[in-house]
């Protein structure tokens, strides 16, 4: 089956979303700032989240200062606010046009070089080349140093993960540092854009899900003590294609499907069998066995930096004993939570309500690492971090734009676990789940989307 073309595949930028700085303009005014300065690499979700720049593995630097500071040196618009990407050396061309160019808003009759083209958010971007060699620290008090020069004692926003040495030059630079929420706040509420491209990537999640259903549902259980003589194993095992399964085998078939969908890995495709399934965060090898729970999460993450994250458990050739139980029991809390999963709902609701369903069926809704029962929350937010905002533990007010897991489990060292997850939308008037997978104990090869 030919994979589908998505529209990032033939967008000519690539189809990023872009993101609203006005956010941090509004943090400014709230502390009464001068501006935000955000230090990091490649690697950094919020420093690509806010400038949508995807290389490299070197520290850069974002500058963003509100409408009341004037350039000394003017530029574009110098009453506007300003956004300053310090590139790293040699990445001048693909910041301007992934930070700069990206943010334009499409007018007809341009320029082809797109330059008098207004940006969506009102904020003018920019990339500065100078001084390249220098830490970022450096190189962003420079910009400060240009954009705030009629500023006496000025103060910056950063988030609390700024490194050190950077938080060091700023402060030498005579900057005063106050610690900002800005971006995690602004990251935990998806735009329209966003939630669609998270809705791709758990698309291409299914079709991997599907996949590793396929293969289980095609093995076999092997009972005879020859035949697993002639296998090179002495307990009852599963095989697939004329060799025991394990779960290296299965993840190396999910996670070709993943990069068939144009997706990747990133080493998160977690399988569990037997009392492996009990470990949240499972990537070792262990083969699989006829009775036991083959948990697998595979959570990937796209070409723009979103992630997918989804669970299915799976039994072949089960007894209907402890597994079973689990299996109804978690499928029970999982229906719980959607049904308080709303706009103004608490999001420790929803948990609590998923707890108490398990707790109805004899489980620990409170147990701890290594305890039999419930051992996490229920859900967590996922966006370009598999883990950010909100958490379902919290006491806070769920609002539409939050994207979350719903994830109950349960778990017994000695047995195994069961989970199921999915990746849910909440709405105005509601909830919407961004890929449905069916549910089922017993595998069987999935019908073709």
């Amino acid at each position: 089956m030919t994979p589908p073309v998505e529209p990032s595949d033939t967008h000519p930028r690539g189809d990023a979303p872009r993101t609203d700085l006005s956010p941090l303009l509004a943090a400014c005014e709230a502390a009464d700032a001068d501006g935000v300065v955000v230090i990091g690499d490649r690697f950094d979700d919020n420093l690509r989240y806010l400038t949508r720049f995807s290389g490299p593995d070197r520290p850069f630097a974002l500058v963003v200062v509100p409408a009341r500071a004037e350039s000394r040196s003017g530029g574009p618009d110098p009453s506007s606010a300003r956004a300053v990407l310090c590139a790293p050396a040699l990445f001048h061309e693909q910041a301007a046009r992934e930070f700069v160019e990206a943010a334009r808003e499409p007018v007809d009759a341009d320029p082809p070089d797109g330059s008098n083209q207004p940006f969506h958010d009102g904020i003018t971007r920019s990339v500065c080349i100078e001084d390249a060699g220098d830490p970022p620290g450096l190189r962003a008090a420079s910009v400060l140093d240009d954009l705030l020069a009629d500023r006496s004692d000025p103060t910056v926003l950063t988030p609390r993960s700024i490194p050190h040495d950077a938080a060091l030059h700023l402060e030498g630079a005579g900057y005063g540092l106050a610690s900002t929420t800005a971006v995690a706040d602004a990251r935990a509420i998806k735009t329209a854009e966003e939630i669609d491209r998270l809705g791709r990537v758990q698309r291409a999640t299914t079709r991997a899900m599907a996949r590793a259903e396929t293969v289980l549902a095609e093995s076999g259980p092997v009972y005879d003590p020859d035949a697993l003589a002639t296998l090179g194993v002495e307990e009852p095992v599963l095989v697939w294609r004329d060799g025991p399964l394990s779960t290296e085998r299965l993840r190396r078939q999910v996670n070709a499907t993943l990069a068939r969908y144009g997706v990747r890995d990133a080493g998160n495709t977690v399988i569990g069998a037997g009392a492996s399934a009990a470990d949240l965060h499972y990537t070792g090898v262990d083969l699989l066995r006829p009775g036991e729970t083959v948990l697998l999460d595979i959570s990937p993450r796209g070409p723009h930096g979103y992630y997918g994250d989804l669970t299915r458990t799976f039994v072949v050739d089960g007894d209907g004993g402890w597994e079973r139980r689990a299996y109804v029991a978690v499928e029970a809390a999982r229906k719980a939570a959607l049904a308080t999963l709303n706009p103004g709902v608490t999001a420790r609701e929803v948990h609590r309500e998923a707890a108490a369903e398990l707790a109805a069926y004899g489980f620990d809704p409170n147990a701890g690492e290594g305890e039999a029962g419930f051992t996490h929350g229920t859900g967590h937010g996922v966006g370009m971090s598999l883990h950010e905002a909100p958490s379902l533990s919290a006491d806070l007010e769920l609002r539409p734009g939050h994207v979350v897991t719903i994830e109950p489990g349960v778990y017994d060292p000695d047995l195994g676990g069961v989970r199921l997850e999915d990746l849910v939308a909440v709405t105005d008037d509601g909830h919407s789940i961004l890929a449905s997978y069916p549910f089922r104990m017993v595998p069987k090869t999935p019908e073709r989307p």
